[in-house]
């Protein structure tokens, strides 16, 4: 059986398991309010090392109490390993929690990059795939204003996924512009992409990389933005109307017509 323990806040330590990216005082209104009233309800967990008790997972349930005036808080302490901590650490921080895309993927590559955990590790604690893991990784090789909309939740893992394949910088910051405006879809961006694929040069074209088919969704008939309204048209519908990098740019800060 579990046992519940009252443990003073001062006498836990913060460990290496933290992988929250919310822990700003604004960010736990909320939960203080909830503490003030009802007290934690979540018992945080904790482990026996050398250096005393180190925090595994309640971050933010630990940062609260502290904020509230706590002297105690109820913790489960736990006898694991280094590696079982993480684990614990992981599914309660990165499955419970929700943390953005952009922040998961971080976390993960810190904890890859620490050497003190595996790909397969990770996909154990998180109940994933080591592929899956993988992908999540590679979403930080993604340029940098993609990641940022996908932080902020304006667009989707697989919407970006498709933008972040455009290499023209002028071009991926219109299109995700639009996709930020009208709400585009993975499908929507897919047609973005092909379109912008099938204006490449013959010599370029055929040197890229197939796409993978099980991430996007390819339209039979290619789509893309009107330069000037930013509404999305069939390609057979929009006149073809070679633009450089900069005019690009200009045309993108015009009124629309």
């Amino acid at each position: 059986m579990i046992q519940v323990r009252d443990i003073p806040v001062d006498q836990i330590l913060l460990g290496n398991f933290q992988q929250r990216f919310d822990l700003l005082p604004e960010s736990l209104d909320d939960l203080c309010a909830s503490i003030r009233r009802l007290g934690i309800l979540v018992p945080l967990l904790v482990r026996a090392t050398g250096d005393g008790l180190a925090l595994v997972a309640g971050h933010r349930r630990l940062a609260a109490a502290k904020r509230v005036g706590l002297a105690t808080v109820p913790c489960v302490l736990r006898e694991d390993t280094e590696l079982q901590s993480m684990e614990a650490s992981y599914a309660e921080n990165l499955i419970r929690l929700n943390p953005t895309p952009v922040e998961l993927a971080v976390s993960i590559k810190q904890a890859v990059s620490s050497g003190e955990i595996q790909v397969t590790d990770i996909a154990d604690a998180l109940g994933r795939s080591p592929d899956w893991v993988r992908r999540q990784l590679a979403i930080l090789e993604w340029p940098e204003d993609v990641l940022q909309q996908i932080h902020a939740g304006h667009i989707s893992v697989s919407a970006g996924a498709n933008l972040a394949l455009v290499r023209d910088d002028a071009y991926r910051a219109f299109l995700l512009d639009c996709a930020v405006n009208n709400g585009a879809t993975a499908r929507t961006t897919a047609a973005w992409l092909q379109a912008w694929e099938a204006s490449m040069p013959m010599a370029q074209a055929i040197e890229q990389p197939p796409v993978d088919g099980e991430q996007r969704a390819r339209p039979m008939i290619p789509q893309a933005p009107c330069l000037c309204c930013s509404n999305v048209f069939r390609s057979d519908e929009l006149s073809h109307v070679p633009l450089c990098a900069s005019c690009i740019l200009r045309v993108r800060h015009l009124s629309p017509v």
